[in-house]
This record gives C-alpha cells, sequence and structure tokens, in this order.
C-alpha cells in the first residue's frame, strides 16, 4: 500500500464527513449571537484602535483647534505591535482666533484658556473625552513666558499631548505636510512647492516623491502690520520696520498709513516670496529678511500650492478683513501667477489656514530585553522625546561623516539644538550586521552627537534591525560613551514621533514604549 493510500485510509476512520458534531464523542459549545458578537468585537479591538484627538495650533497672529477620530490598524504581520492610520475623520474645526495678548508680546492666556474651553463646548466634548492631542507652538507662543503659561492650559493631560515647539524650520516642514503637498508629491511623484504665507513669516518647502528636498523662512507675513477700525496703525513688526525704511516709508503707532506708502510695502513683501518661489538665491532686502537658507535648486517644479493664512485668499476661501495687509499681499501673488512670474501650475490642497497637525495618534509597544541595551536606569523613564529620523540608507558601505551630516540636518529642520534639547535618533538597518559596519556607524553617531556625548546626556537610539544591543556596546566599550546609552531596536518610528521610554521591567527584562505620532489631515509624514 502507497503511503497515500494509508494516510487516506486512517483519516476516513477518525472522521465521516456524514457525522455531526454530536456523534463525535467530545463536549462542544452553541455560542448565541450576543456570544458571537462580544467575540466578533473582542477579536476587532485587538487589531484596531479608535481615538479622538485634538490638534491644537497657537501662533504669533492666529490660534485654532481641530477635534478628530482617527482609526488605527495593526498591520498585518503576524504579532506585530505597529499600527498605522487607516482612516481619519474631522469632528469640529474652531473658528480662527487673532491671538490675543494682554500686553507687547505677551500672550494672553486666560483669553486662550477661555477660546479653548468655547471650543470643546461648541463640539459637545469634554477634555476626558479626549484620548490623545497635540500642541503646536510658533512664533511669539515659543518664548519663555508665552510657552510656560500655555503649557500650564494642558497640564492636566500633559500624559495625553505632545507639545512641540515649532522654529522657522520645523513649521516649514508641518505646513508641508499639513496642506498636502508632500502627499501629493508622493502620489502623483512629482516636485510640489508649498508657499506657507503666515501672520508673521512664509515658510517654503519643496517635496518631490513624498520626501522634503528643503525648506526656507523668511520674515514676510500678512500680520506685520495692523490697523484698528479707523485704520491707525496698532501694530508694527520689527520686520515690518525693515521692509518700510526699504522703500522710504515712515511707520508709527496711532498715525495712518497712505495707500501708496501701503502698496509699496506690500509689493516689496510680495517680490521677496515671488522671487523665493522661483528658487532663486536670498539677495537684498530678501537677504537681510531671511530666517533660514534659500531653498536648494533642483529639478523643474511640478506644481505650486498655498497654505497659511493668506492662502484663504488666494484661494477665495475668505472674505472678511482682519485689518492686515494679508488680502493685499493675497492679491499680488494672484497677480504675480496670472503673470507666470511665479511659472508653476497651481494645486490647491483645501487646507489653506488649518495646514497643521490634526492631533496625535497613540500605542503601546513592548520591546524584548534580549535586543536592547540599557547602560544606565538613572535616566528612565522618559516622556514626549522628539523623534529624529535619518535618511541615510544602510545597506551599502556606512561613511560616520555622512552619518553625522545626516544628523546636523535631521535635527535642524526640527529645530533641535544638539546638546540642549534631548532627541531620540532613529533610523532603519539594512545589509549584514559586520563590526566594521557598525563601528562606523557609531562614529558617525558620536560625531553627530558631540556635545550630548561630552556631557554624559542621554543617548537614545531606536532602529528596526537587530543591532541594538551590539551597536550600544560599541558605543560604550569601544568609543567610550560615558553618559546612559538606550539603544532599542525592534520599532520602526518615522518623522514626527515622539516616544516615552518606561523603566526596565524584571525580571522579563523589557521597556515599555509609549509611541505618539503628529497626524496630518491629509497621508502621513514620511
Amino acid at each position: 500500500m502507497r503511503m497515500s493510500e494509508s494516510f487516506s485510509s486512517s483519516r476516513s476512520e477518525c472522521f465521516h464527513p456524514g457525522l455531526s458534531l454530536h456523534e463525535l464523542g467530545f463536549d462542544h459549545l452553541h455560542p448565541t449571537e450576543e456570544e458571537k458578537k462580544q467575540l466578533s468585537e473582542i477579536i476587532w479591538s485587538a487589531d484596531n484602535i479608535v481615538l479622538r484627538t485634538v490638534g491644537v495650533d497657537i501662533g504669533s497672529s492666529t490660534s485654532h483647534l481641530m477635534f478628530s477620530r482617527v482609526h488605527l490598524q495593526r498591520l498585518s504581520e503576524a504579532l506585530s505591535s505597529r499600527f498605522v492610520v487607516v482612516d481619519r475623520e474631522m469632528l469640529w474645526r474652531s473658528p480662527i482666533l487673532l491671538t490675543p495678548y494682554s500686553s507687547g508680546t505677551t500672550i494672553d492666556a486666560e483669553r486662550l484658556e477661555e477660546f479653548i474651553s468655547d471650543a470643546y463646548r461648541d463640539a459637545g466634548l469634554t477634555p476626558e473625552d479626549i484620548d490623545s492631542g497635540a500642541v503646536i507652538l510658533t512664533g511669539e507662543a515659543l518664548k519663555r513666558r508665552n510657552s510656560r503659561a500655555i503649557a500650564d492650559l494642558f497640564a492636566g493631560q500633559s500624559g495625553k499631548f505632545v507639545c512641540a515647539l515649532a522654529g522657522h524650520h520645523l513649521e516649514a516642514v508641518m505646513a508641508a505636510h499639513g496642506s498636502g503637498a508632500v502627499e501629493y508629491s508622493r502620489r502623483h511623484h512629482k516636485t510640489v512647492l508649498n508657499v506657507d504665507i503666515g501672520g508673521g513669516t512664509t515658510k517654503l518647502a519643496l517635496a518631490h516623491g513624498g520626501r522634503l528636498l528643503g525648506h526656507a523662512a523668511v520674515a514676510v507675513g500678512g500680520r506685520l502690520i495692523a490697523f484698528d477700525e479707523n485704520g491707525t496703525l496698532t501694530r508694527i513688526e520689527e520686520p515690518a520696520f525693515r521692509i518700510a525704511e526699504e522703500v522710504g516709508v515712515k511707520l508709527a503707532y496711532g498715525e495712518k498709513l497712505a495707500a501708496g506708502d501701503r502698496d509699496r510695502i506690500v509689493s516689496a513683501m510680495a517680490d521677496i516670496v515671488i522671487t523665493a518661489s522661483c528658487l532663486r538665491p536670498w539677495e537684498g532686502l530678501g537677504a537681510a529678511l531671511a530666517l533660514t537658507e534659500c531653498l536648494p535648486e533642483t529639478s523643474p517644479v511640478d506644481a505650486v500650492t498655498f497654505s497659511g493664512g493668506v492662502a484663504e485668499y488666494i484661494f477665495d476661501r475668505e472674505e472678511v478683513s482682519y485689518s492686515d495687509l494679508g488680502r493685499d499681499l493675497a492679491a499680488r501673488i494672484v497677480e504675480a501667477l496670472k503673470a507666470r512670474r511665479i511659472p508653476y501650475p497651481v494645486y490647491d490642497p483645501g487646507n489653506g489656514i488649518c495646514a497643521t497637525v490634526i492631533g496625535a495618534s497613540q500605542f503601546s509597544v513592548q520591546v524584548s530585553g534580549n535586543t536592547i541595551l540599557i547602560s544606565g536606569m538613572g535616566s528612565l523613564p522618559l516622556r514626549n522625546v522628539p523623534v529624529v529620523h535619518l535618511t541615510t540608507e544602510f545597506s551599502g558601505e556606512i561613511d560616520a561623516d555622512v552619518v553625522a551630516q545626516d544628523i546636523a540636518t535631521a535635527l535642524e529642520s526640527f529645530d533641535i539644538v544638539e546638546g540642549e534639547t534631548l532627541a531620540a535618533l532613529a533610523f532603519r538597518w539594512q545589509g549584514d550586521p559586520l563590526h566594521s559596519r557598525l563601528h562606523e556607524l557609531a562614529v558617525g553617531i558620536t560625531r553627530g552627537f558631540p556635545r550630548t556625548v561630552a556631557a554624559k546626556a542621554p543617548l537614545i537610539l531606536l532602529m528596526d534591525g537587530d543591532i541594538g544591543r551590539t551597536l550600544g556596546e560599541i558605543l560604550r566599550r569601544e568609543l567610550n560613551v560615558a553618559g546612559d546609552i538606550i539603544s532599542v531596536d525592534g520599532v520602526q518610528l518615522r518623522a514626527f514621533d515622539y516616544v516615552d521610554i518606561g523603566e526596565l521591567i524584571e525580571p522579563t527584562h523589557v521597556v515599555p514604549l509609549i509611541i505618539k505620532s503628529l497626524l496630518f489631515s491629509t497621508g502621513d509624514s514620511d
């Protein structure tokens, strides 16, 4: 008898297709429809998370917030602990608030708190209904006296919230993602320029294939000058004085601005934005007002999009005047587009002034202690550590100088001063874990974090490949890094992630991590 025949014969003796479960001789269950429903819900909830999240944007000129519902789903890999966003729904969006000031450049925190409370009430939500959130501070809100007062407004929910202090670099990056320009460049494999014109600054970012090629910022905005109902000057930012001086106009509080003088100031501002949009170097007045390096020379731009408050006028979504130069500046940009002074097709992402984060996702990851190195317990736990992600491909030969430069670029993009602000370095590992390759990577890390290493501050490394312990040992034993080394593998992080790292749990020797990702209305961060 052939083996297949023997197997077939024995199988037929054990089970006959005509037998019912009652005739098989063992106990079994008859779940009710309700029990089946409960079981289905348990299975679904193991792989799905639905969060209510809030995004709060507080800037020099305007503030607003929005509530969203976010659906995250576990990746299909077996036992994966990583969740990705599969759906996001805007629940409620606040009206735009002109950021209130109590005096000078001090933001009125009480008025801001009232605005936030009203927003919760009008949305039919309470702080207890919110699972996570993100607070983005830009411009004047970044200043110590303002940021401390604003942080106090969310102190009761500090464990749920990520607070991002966005300087010129990070603001440009966020605007490009929030506007949808990065996602559009990925989906259509195009080179897209995003021009975000706000109240105090203009941020430009160039994206291709879903990745940012460069970003820049200049002190030109629609609310550098503001008026009362009679046209009297009530607000004059420092850059406005510089622009006015260049075009021969004298600005003074309590005075009115003649139509011709107003036109000259707006023209000068528009010329700077137009020149930068054409990827030309800063020069003259533009160089004097530049806040960063200019955009890099690159392949031809396929499309341009606009975001920020002035974009609402460019795309005819706003008619109300806020007694500033926003509408005038938008009109000049539209003229430049029609005259082909900005020679690209225009793409309208629809987000405009709300080109910012909509909130933050949050999920837990447990990492096996067999693949990590924690050289000291004194630094743990850590909360809300920003993650900077390297673009270097670790599939071939590794150059320490290239790694160090990549770290410097990543830190600058997120306005993180190395040695002053704690940051976690994340990267994807490819190729063989040869000692020569890991040693070169470790050298690059020490060169990229010189002040951190010198100050013996924690060095936090997060990667997907199985090299955490080995890399940590090279840093500690061969490169004599004296500070705490937290080297964790088996996790995948990206730009706009923040991480909480808990204390080591014994005897299982695992470290709990909470990963919080800033979310945008369209697509995900790169």
